[in-house]
């Protein structure tokens, strides 16, 4: 079954994001903000308590060190460093988790270090290796494209185990990468539009690209981004379609 996956836990001290409280009894797995691209310590404890509740996976939405730039920045780091900002985050997260008595389930790097690791084969292993130092049950959420093989390979030398994520609401280039946020048709706005792929990819296993151009790939579970404008009512959707 694909499930539903949702980024969340992303306010900030009086800074308010998304709609955690309505989303979360819909979703199926929550990725929550260690504190980096946003996030603080009590937003952190209240998010998973809010999943606890709610017997939502829970999985670790690391990013660049870039409050500023809400993670949406990539910086420059050796692969030592991100490795430890890796390892930093879900050792953050992971403390609540035990006091509320579950665990990391998965890692899912947050905007530009996601998209890193998709184009550096270097960042990939350093965030995998991080993961394989830390607890080699945890998997690690990557974008699910046509190359999905080459990334799998890369994977089992650390022994992690993958998950392949497909966005809903998000526009695809031709092979296989998200359309770039800087462009205005990055984000799908129309709810039936976001469904109709969705039933798609469920029967038939493929998402169509900006151009149209069929894109074979495999989903383990899909992302509706929880401070869209529609995602309430997007993910009220789809749990039926799901």
């Amino acid at each position: 079954m694909i499930k539903l996956n949702c980024d969340m836990g992303e306010s900030f001290g009086i800074w308010k994001m998304g709609e955690d409280d309505l989303i979360m009894p819909y979703i199926n797995m929550a990725n929550l903000a260690c504190g980096f691209h946003s996030s603080d310590s009590t937003t952190m404890n209240k998010s998973v308590e809010l999943a606890v509740k709610h017997n939502v996976t829970i999985g670790a939405h690391p990013s660049y060190q870039d409050l500023v730039g809400f993670g949406r920045r990539s910086i420059a780091c050796t692969e030592e460093e991100i490795s430890a900002i890796i390892l930093y985050q879900i050792g953050a997260l992971s403390s609540f988790c035990k006091v509320h008595n579950t665990n990391i389930s998965y890692v899912k790097p947050h905007g530009a270090l996601y998209n890193d690791m998709m184009k550096d084969e270097n960042i990939f292993k350093s965030i995998l290796r991080a993961i394989a130092s830390f607890d080699k049950t945890i998997k690690l959420m990557i974008l699910s494209t046509p190359d999905y093989e080459r990334f799998e390979n890369i994977a089992s030398f650390y022994d992690i185990e993958l998950l392949y994520e497909v966005f809903a609401d998000r526009n695809y280039n031709d092979d296989g990468s998200l359309v770039s946020r800087t462009q205005t048709n990055a984000v799908v706005h129309n709810e039936e539009d976001v469904i109709s792929r969705v039933k798609i990819l469920s029967k038939d296993g493929y998402i169509k690209s900006i151009n149209g151009k069929k894109l074979p790939i495999k989903a383990d579970t899909i992302c509706v981004h929880g401070d869209g404008e529609n995602a309430l009512s997007f993910i009220k959707a789809l749990k039926k379609v799901l």
